[in-house]
């Protein structure tokens, strides 16, 4: 759909998540009189690079949200909570980017590729569609297309997860950190608990101590099954934070409804759409980080019988090992919401 039939508000323009749906919605030929950059009051005024052009940031308030068909929100869950309901009581469709309405009950959560069936049945009010856990999209879009073809039981998955996925200021952290460390010094942290440089840690998000889980791993679990409607569906997850700047990184066990084979479950993830396959034995050349850097597709590799399981006679068998690799801050956040916008730009009303 053509995002140049209509007016584009970006909230949280000069985060990270927000600079990169500026750079996407440019690439994709979104002229700048289309996009409107907002932000908190101590941002405006900047201007950002848009394409061969640049864009001045407004502060956010209901009068820089009059007029928008779209609004993108890229910002804080309590940020999200004020500014959604003002974008849509001015007849604008929201699509927001964190955690704050992922779960409510009246609010799609979408992955275009994997259910697009939610953004059926628009109505005649303006919508709110929230934008996934960047780990849940890039983990459905390698095994939506398994569970097409052969059903789904159960998922086992650990993440390594970059720091950028915390935002502009742990990029910045990890990169001083190294520069302290490789320098014979003792870095301090500030936006992590742990020392992320030439590190490993649980990752930072709250923790229940009853369950032991951190939030991180129950958005993998309870988002998963609201995105596929299926509550039998069983998922287990462990989530990390690894040194590394950009793209995140799982390992999956799957557990299919049915046996298939190597070569067809190859097949299935191959012809899925915004998924690259990825699976070099010979060179043994797989998905990376660096490799999804930057990219749109999930890159998916590694596939191989759970080392538990038996093959048949047929070289089939119901479990399966895989690692995906996507860039967090393009599929798993901006890009996302971007495709969400394309679909709803189809009934918005030009400007």
């Amino acid at each position: 759909m053509d995002l140049n039939a209509v007016q584009v508000a970006v909230v949280g323009a000069t985060g990270a998540v927000g600079l990169e749906m500026l750079k996407i919605l440019a690439g994709r030929g979104v002229v700048a009189d289309r996009i409107t950059a907002l932000a908190s009051e101590r941002s405006a005024g900047r201007r950002l690079a848009y394409g061969s052009s640049t864009l001045e940031v407004r502060e956010v308030s209901e009068a820089s949200l009059s007029g928008a068909d779209i609004v993108l929100l890229a910002a804080s869950s309590d940020a999200a909570r004020r500014w959604a309901p003002v974008a849509m009581e001015l007849g604008a469709d929201v699509v927001d980017n964190s955690s704050a309405f992922r779960m409510d009950a009246g609010v799609p959560l979408v992955v275009p590729e994997v259910n697009p069936e939610a953004l059926a049945g628009s109505g005649s009010g303006a919508r709110l569609i929230a934008n996934p856990n960047c780990s849940t999209i890039m983990m459905l879009m390698a095994i939506t297309p398994l569970r097409q073809r052969f059903g789904c039981r159960r998922l086992v998955v650990s993440t390594y997860q970059a720091v950028s996925g915390a935002g502009a200021a742990a990029m910045d952290e990890l990169t001083s950190q190294t520069r302290t460390v490789l320098g014979g010094g003792e870095p301090t942290p500030e936006v992590f608990g742990e020392v992320c440089a030439f590190n490993v840690f649980s990752h930072d998000s709250e923790l229940d101590p009853v369950t032991g889980r951190n939030r991180e791993e129950e958005k993998l679990i309870q988002e998963t099954r609201k995105i596929w409607g299926d509550d039998s569906v069983e998922v287990t997850a462990t989530c990390v934070r690894v040194p590394v700047l950009r793209a995140h990184t799982e390992s999956i066990n799957v557990t299919l409804g049915e046996p298939a084979t190597e070569a067809q479950v190859r097949e299935a993830i191959g012809g899925f759409p915004g998924v690259e396959l990825l699976d070099d034995r010979a060179a043994n050349r797989f998905p990376t980080p660096l490799r999804a850097s930057g990219r749109d597709e999930v890159l998916v590799g590694r596939i191989r019988h759970d080392g538990g399981a038996t093959p048949d006679p047929q070289g089939r068998s119901d479990r399966f090992d895989l690692i995906c690799c996507g860039d967090q801050i393009r599929k798993g956040a901006a890009l996302n919401a971007i495709q969400i916008a394309e679909e709803l730009s189809a009934r918005a009303p030009a400007g």
